[in-house]
């Protein structure tokens, strides 16, 4: 996780916990002279409705111009996370053992650097994905994208 991400998620954490949910994590990208700070809020309770993003966004739109937190213009989306949730934390990882994931490494593995297989298992800050009967040990760190792939 790139240092700005630490820093925003330290600010933005105790703000989304406040609202009664659970902030899944976030994205900040940079495109042009406007900035995209995405969050995903999850509720493990009630789920996420347009009202929890709401407040969320509110509030921490207040506290990012408040902490001068995004140099420049942004721009705010707050969401929940999905059927086919980013996953950015080795404990995100542990909860979705079993499923199918699909992932982009930072650099190339045996030539190639997407991935989609059944995510077997996380071993220290590695996880292990099974595609097609081959067990591949990724570092999290090396991971640039992963999501649950979902079932319907």
């Amino acid at each position: 996780m790139a240092v700005a991400d630490i820093k925003l998620r330290q600010l933005l954490q105790p703000v989304v916990e406040a609202l009664g949910c659970q902030l899944w994590g976030l994205e900040l990208q940079a495109g042009g002279k406007t900035k995209l700070l995405r969050i995903y809020i999850d509720n493990a309770d009630d789920g996420v409705g347009i009202e929890d993003c709401e407040k969320v966004s509110r509030q921490a739109s207040a506290v990012l111009d408040v902490e001068d937190a995004i140099n420049g213009e942004y721009i705010l989306e707050v969401s929940s996370p999905g059927m086919d949730r980013p996953l950015y934390e080795l404990s995100q990882y542990e909860q979705y053992i079993g499923e199918d994931i699909s992932l982009r490494l930072r650099f190339p593995y045996e030539g190639r650097r997407n991935f989609k297989g059944r995510l077997s298992a996380v071993d220290g800050d590695e996880i292990v994905v099974v595609v097609t009967d081959h067990e591949f040990l990724f570092p999290v760190e090396g991971i640039e994208k992963a999501n649950v792939v979902p079932r319907f």
